[in-house]
């Protein structure tokens, strides 16, 4: 009986960990303005050099979305709510880059 409940646990925690990682997402304001977990990074320069590697593409995308969100800050306003950025469309476009940066970082450190 002991062992049914503690399988139930890690699926329970699970989902409390989801929303609260919602909760926080949400919370952070970001969205509002229509912008991405990356696009709000401290640049580091890891995260510089990340950046420098991103495809235009990207560049583009993130370039667009920065320029409307400082538009919709100066003008003391969030973007409609069909414009915001939904948790489930918040895509980590930077995280293979910065890995890549980082990890070629710590060998020349270790070398």
């Amino acid at each position: 009986r002991k062992m049914a409940v503690a399988s139930k646990a890690p699926g329970a925690f699970s989902q409390i960990y989801s929303v609260l990682r919602r909760m926080a997402y949400n919370a952070s304001g970001f969205n509002r303005y229509g912008l991405m977990h990356d696009d709000v990074l401290y640049e580091t320069p890891d995260v510089e050099e990340a950046l420098r590697r991103l495809p235009t593409q990207l560049v583009d995308e993130r370039n667009f979305r920065i320029t409307r969100a400082l538009q919709a800050s100066g003008q003391k306003k969030f973007l409609p709510k069909e414009d915001w950025t939904k948790y489930e469309e918040d895509v980590r476009y930077l995280k293979p880059y910065l890995e890549e940066v980082v990890k070629e970082r710590q060998e020349k450190e270790a070398w």
